[in-house]
């Protein structure tokens, strides 16, 4: 079968999976749905919002399907009526066997790590915040299991000492664009062989994971060494964002400040892990158990963004504040 004729149901909600959405359709691909996440309240009026993937869809006259619950027979009888040849998952929820086992080309998922490595909800994040100098993207198909199937294509790309997570979002969902259309035609021609991961998991000392990261996980822990904790920022930045939390001695004030950046400083540590320092204009800098970090972006509790010289502007008392371990 030509690529083009092969008939797609495309799923995926946020930005990350926009780019591969259209590169689909500008390159005369036949997307005969799009599956999303339903409209959700959000602001501070509550109006009801639609994902990117929806907004792009509209914009191009594509057919939408927001189902609540992936079982529910109505959304699996309308997705059988557009008798997809193939589907395509990018950046969406796990899908129950119903509905990737549907078409007859099977259903392939484009995830953001190297897979056997990072499977899970957050492989970016969990790259920048362990450290790591290469990542890249992975197209496999649907299994039983999450994350698990059969590898088909994969990309990598180098992660540089100063990347953050939204460096390598911008970087990855572009090549992950093409590798998409790549594994569209080489599934059309009949021309892949795909891999058990578990064959490549026998070569690989450590599987490493990449869970759900909540509020708690992004709480920085000043008693780490500073190249730990300036990963903790790179990998958040600049969502979730990394952040602690500030005290005023002797009045019952207490601030949460998010920071978006920090850069290693090679002056002598003198000082417990947590102790801040300020000149009041030009720098912030916080000990950690090996060196300090100089803040250089920072948001805190009310305020907007701001890089640190002009926080300290505005913010003339920053110096009586101590972090809250």
């Amino acid at each position: 079968m030509h690529p083009k004729e092969i008939r797609i149901v495309f799923m995926g909600t946020p930005d990350f999976a926009v780019e591969s959405l259209k590169a689909l359709v500008e390159n005369g691909y036949q997307v005969v749905g799009v599956i999303t996440a339903p409209d959700k309240p959000a602001g501070r009026g509550r109006q009801l919002s639609e994902s990117a993937v929806k907004k792009y869809a509209s914009e191009n006259n594509l057919n939408i399907l927001q189902p609540e619950k992936l079982k529910n027979p109505e959304f699996i009888a309308e997705l059988k009526k557009l008798n997809a040849d193939m589907q395509i998952v990018v950046a969406f929820r796990m899908l129950p066997e119903i509905v990737w086992s549907m078409p007859p080309m099977g259903t392939f998922n484009l995830h953001g790590s190297l897979l056997p490595q990072y499977r899970g909800a957050a492989p970016l994040n969990w790259a920048v915040i362990n450290g790591e100098k290469e990542t890249g993207v992975t197209t496999f198909l649907l299994s039983h299991e999450i994350d698990t199937g059969k590898i088909m294509f994969q990309e990598k790309i180098g992660i540089a000492e100063n990347d953050t997570v939204g460096d390598l979002h911008d970087r990855l969902m572009v090549i992950g664009a093409q590798l998409v259309l790549k594994t569209v035609d080489a599934l059309a021609d009949g021309n892949v062989e795909a891999v058990d991961q578990e064959h490549l998991i026998g070569n690989q000392d450590v599987i490493k994971h990449a869970p759900k990261i909540f509020k708690d996980d992004c709480r920085i822990d000043w008693t780490k060494d500073s190249e730990s904790v300036r990963n903790l920022i790179r990998g958040l930045s600049p969502y979730p964002t990394a952040w602690t939390e500030l005290v005023r001695p002797g009045k019952d004030e207490t601030i949460t400040a998010k920071i978006f950046a920090a850069a290693p400083d090679g002056s002598s540590l003198p000082a417990e892990p947590g102790t801040l320092q300020t000149d009041g204009k030009k720098y912030l800098k916080i000990a950690c158990a090996d060196a300090w970090l100089s803040v250089t972006d920072i948001q805190l509790s009310g305020k907007k963004r701001m890089k640190i010289d002009e926080l300290l502007r505005g913010f003339q008392e920053m110096g009586e504040w101590k972090i809250n371990m």
